[in-house]
């Protein structure tokens, strides 16, 4: 039944006067609005980094050497990378709580090709990686096209793939990985040269893709900031840049995995703000309904989300299995599911679908490594560690509804 049987107002009406029109506020009020709206929510999440590596850092001298900055880097690289996938589904307004089995499951199976049947490293990790996609595909299909909870399927499977795991590994329990293929690519860190030429590489991207995106929104009619912001952002996030090379060329110099990672999230970051699918997903995030009435094909566009989230999964727990260079019965298990979809939620990521940023993945991957970092050195019991984790988690999950709230109340979508 339309809309219009019950007199409703016009899409015009209700979306409001047009951006162009619309005066936009300036000043510290504005800022401190956007911020309880999530409107700067990666600003938001910096602070608090900022305020966790404070207190680490005063609390124990030893957390921002080099030494210990790499090795944060190495531990990102395995949950950030899973939290990559489970960013795209939250973007449905879903949840995947199979991901840490997949990723041990995926690892395992690598691991035994490699150890056991003397595959090819690479190739194994190709099997590995494809497997991932087959879970994704299978669950997906299941979400989709039979209507069942996600959080129901992926629950199931985070069970049965455990179970999977175990039974790739047989009674053998733990692999030692001593391909060197594999063993190679776990201890590869960049030549000094090399990290300086991504540094500057990344400050150049940063520039004309801020640059850009001005440019496009003034030929669109759109509001934009004030330059000064743009200028302040790019200037920050370039020393950021320039620091963390120099830190880490201090010690074994810019890991691979990192690499790796900050690859993946701005490859899907592209995808999901530049083409036409990304759009689709945000549009089925944020009124499922609505984006199948104009045409899009939810039931692909989701299916496919969980095929990346559990391909991501798998390359995941492939990291984690190279930073090791073991795997065994606990692999994936743990706190990895929690961190994996922490992070994410922690960075801004709506758990209610079709806002949100791939770059929440890597944000988000920061702010839980430097707190269980952070908590190690000052030698915290697992006990606590778990409840500073769940307290920061709660805490992301309560600003994220107080900031729909906001959106709300202020008429903004």
């Amino acid at each position: 039944m339309s809309t219009a049987a019950h007199g409703a107002t016009s899409i015009e009406e209700s979306l409001g006067p047009a951006p162009e029109t619309q005066t936009p506020e300036k000043g510290p009020k504005a800022w401190v609005k956007r911020l309880a709206e999530g409107e700067l929510g990666s600003l938001r999440v910096l602070i608090v980094l900022a305020l966790i590596w404070t207190y680490f850092t005063v609390a124990n001298s030893n957390f921002l050497t080099a030494p210990n900055l790499t090795n944060l880097a190495l531990q990102i690289a395995a949950v950030g990378t899973v939290s990559v996938g489970v960013v795209l589904v939250l973007l449905l307004g879903e949840i995947d709580l199979s991901v840490g089995a997949v990723s041990g499951l995926c690892a395992a199976i690598v691991g035994v090709l490699s150890f056991k049947h003397g595959w090819n490293g690479y190739l194994a990790m190709l099997v590995g990686l494809g497997a991932g996609a087959l879970i994704g595909l299978f669950q997906g299909t299941i979400v989709t096209w039979l209507a069942i909870p996600s959080f129901v399927v992926t629950l199931a499977g985070f069970l049965g793939w455990q179970g999977a795991q175990l039974a790739v590994l047989g009674s053998t329990g733990t692999i030692n990985i001593t391909d060197p293929a594999i063993t190679n690519l776990a201890g590869k860190f960049l030549a000094d040269w090399l990290g300086w030429l991504l540094a500057i590489a990344s400050v150049a991207a940063l520039i004309l893709g801020n640059l850009n995106r001005r440019r496009r929104r003034s030929a669109a009619g759109l509001d934009l900031e004030p330059f000064s912001n743009t200028v302040i952002m790019i200037v920050a996030a370039s020393i950021a840049i320039i620091v963390a090379v120099y830190v880490v060329n201090q010690d074994r110099g810019v890991p691979l995995s990192l690499v790796i990672l900050i690859a993946l999230v701005i490859f899907f970051e592209a995808i999901v703000q530049r083409t036409r699918y990304g759009r689709h997903v945000l549009a089925a995030g944020g009124n499922e309904e609505a984006a199948r009435r104009s045409g899009i094909k939810t039931t692909r566009v989701k299916t496919l989300v969980f095929v990346l989230a559990s391909t991501l999964a798998a390359a995941g727990g492939i990291l984690a299995m190279l930073r090791l260079l073991a795997i065994n019965q606990s692999s994936g298990g743990g706190d990895f599911l929690l961190l994996s979809i922490a992070g994410p939620v922690i960075a801004g990521v709506s758990l209610f679908g079709g806002r949100g940023s791939v770059w929440g993945a890597l944000l988000g991957a920061l702010v839980i490594g430097s707190i269980s970092n952070g908590m190690d050195l000052l030698a915290y019991q697992s006990s606590t560690k778990f409840m500073v984790t769940g307290a920061v988690l709660l805490v992301a999950v309560v600003l994220d509804a107080l900031g729909r709230k906001q959106r709300s109340v202020s008429g903004r979508a």
